[in-house]
């Protein structure tokens, strides 16, 4: 069972569904639930599903059920705990029919889905839905701000790039305003990558205005903590500020923890499973330098390092379909990170407290 601290510098801990479904067969709903069932056992902040439209990615050897039908599969078996998408690829659905969508999840789930929005990456997505790459931002900002507005509870009239509506009204109307996430930043270059490896003004502008920032999984702990300066600079320039404002600084990262303290042998099991779901696409000298993979003792250095570079709020993916690995860091993870980190925060400076807390 996660123990939660009640300082203010609380860390806190979402789980992603395992909504990756091996070549061969799908994934079963019984599985969806019990992993979602147990992780709001254990203690776990939040769920969160990913977004992957198409089969075949260079990325991922696996397909990916739908993340917010899987999510409203596990709203139906938890009561607590939050639901997100990290991230929701906005220019691939419809600003109305996903704001249709989240009102009903929102309905369904007791209001606890976060929107974690993004503008993907992968090309063949937009051409197969008829659109090019090169508008995604402009579709991601228009998508965000019409879904905002239809999710507000008053008829909306709008006229942009892809989107016509005439006093058009979404029910049922939440009773809260929806909680926003936007993913982006920098992210240590690879030769396949299809994105650029910088923080793209536009993208940094979309974070600072929303609600929290969702960090790339491939970005380095340097690169989180410049990322982190940038926005604080941002909003400070809007009016806003990172501190005390519930301004999120999340980081979504892959995990899966061997027993062992032997780096050779946790690193061989953690080479299998990663490529069971991401395949050969890149090496797994790669996936070492960014993921989360070593013995215990070295996940809980990569993640400290994290954590001093503002982030506070972790969303784990499993390589496995079973909850085994939750109950793993639940014991063995979360409870030696929170030790370290209340260990170092007398150490810890002005400015690095105010990069961001999940109230």
């Amino acid at each position: 069972m996660i123990a939660h601290a009640n300082d203010g510098e609380e860390l806190r801990f979402g789980a992603f569904l395992p909504t990756f479904c091996d070549p061969a067969g799908g994934r079963g709903g019984a599985e969806i639930a019990s992993f979602a069932a147990r992780a709001e056992e254990l203690g776990f902040d939040s769920l969160w599903a990913t977004d992957h439209l198409l089969h075949g990615s260079i990325f991922y050897r696996a397909s990916w059920l739908d993340p917010l039908l899987s999510l409203a599969f596990a709203a139906s078996v938890t009561t607590r705990v939050r639901l997100g998408t990290s991230i929701l690829v906005m220019p691939t659905r419809h600003p109305l029919l996903l704001a249709k969508d989240i009102a009903t999840l929102q309905a369904l789930s007791g209001e606890r889905f976060i929107l974690g929005a993004g503008t993907g990456w992968d090309r063949r997505e937009f051409e197969a839905l008829g659109q090019h790459k090169a508008e995604r931002g402009a579709r991601t900002q228009e998508a965000i701000e019409l879904v905002g507005r239809l999710l507000g509870g008053e008829p909306v009239t709008f006229e942009g790039a892809f989107t016509r509506l005439d006093r058009i009204e979404v029910g049922p109307s939440p009773k809260r305003r929806l909680e926003m996430w936007v993913g982006g930043g920098q992210q240590l270059p690879h030769p396949k990558s299809p994105e650029r490896p910088v923080f793209a003004p536009a993208v940094l502008d979309r974070i600072a205005r929303a609600d929290g920032w969702i960090s790339r999984p491939t970005s380095t702990a340097k690169q989180i903590e410049k990322d982190s300066q940038a926005i604080a600079a941002h909003r400070t320039s809007l009016g806003t500020a990172m501190d005390g404002d519930g301004f999120v600084i999340a980081h979504e990262n892959f995990l899966h923890l061997v027993d062992s303290d032997d780096p050779a042998v946790a690193r061989r099991q953690q080479r299998q499973a990663f490529e069971q779901v991401m395949g050969n696409g890149r090496p797994f000298e790669y996936f070492d330098r960014v993921y989360l993979t070593g013995t215990e003792t070295e996940v809980v250095r990569k993640l400290e390092e994290r954590v001093a570079a503002g982030i506070r709020y972790f969303m784990l993916h499993t390589l496995v379909p079973s909850a085994d690995q939750l109950e793993l860091w639940a014991e063995r993870i979360i409870p030696r990170l929170r030790d370290k980190v209340r260990q170092r925060q007398p150490e810890r400076e002005p400015a690095q407290r105010m990069m961001g807390e999940f109230r």
